[in-house]
Parts: structure tokens; C-alpha cells; sequence
């Protein structure tokens, strides 16, 4: 099994048009996200999302540049010293 690290994943995404791919991408790594929060800043036209993941380091760094590849979107991943073993559910 993998070691896994909590992280968090900051995103600002500019283009909504990019807000479908994304839920895409975040659904298909559901298995490693413990919790999203997305909040609507309307005055300045952006959303912005955290996401929090325990994965291991290459899972959350794929994702990342997936997510960082978007049209519009700005990621940026902030990792913690919190590791663990990964669990069958994660694996």
C-alpha cells in the first residue's frame, strides 16, 4: 500500500466554462477527497474551492496539473506532514 498525505487544493477558476470539467476531474478522484467547499465571489466573476484531499503525493500531484490545465483555472496544493499507510478503499 502506498503512503498517503493529507493536503489541501486550493482553486480559482476564472471561466466558467471550465466549472463542468472540473466537477468531472474532482468526481473522478472522489475516492481520495474528504471534503470540497466552493464559494461564489460574483462581485469579481471567479469561484473559489478548496479541496480536501489523503492520497498519496503522485495521486494529488496528477490532479493537480490536471486541474491546473483547465482554461481558467489556477491550482495551487499545500501539503502536510500528516502520512499515513492508504487504506483498500483508496488503493
Amino acid at each position: 500500500m502506498a503512503q498517503t498525505r493529507v493536503a489541501i487544493m486550493g482553486i480559482i477558476v476564472e471561466n466558467p466554462e471550465a466549472v463542468e470539467e472540473l466537477n468531472e476531474l474532482l468526481h473522478e478522484y472522489r475516492a481520495w477527497i474528504i471534503g470540497r467547499m466552493g464559494v461564489p465571489y460574483r462581485q469579481r466573476g471567479v469561484s473559489v474551492i478548496s479541496v480536501a484531499l489523503d492520497a498519496p503525493q503522485d495521486v494529488t500531484s496528477a490532479l493537480a496539473g490536471k486541474v491546473g490545465s483547465l482554461d481558467g483555472v489556477s491550482v495551487k496544493t499545500l501539503y502536510s506532514n500528516v502520512v499515513s499507510e492508504g487504506t483498500e478503499a483508496n488503493a
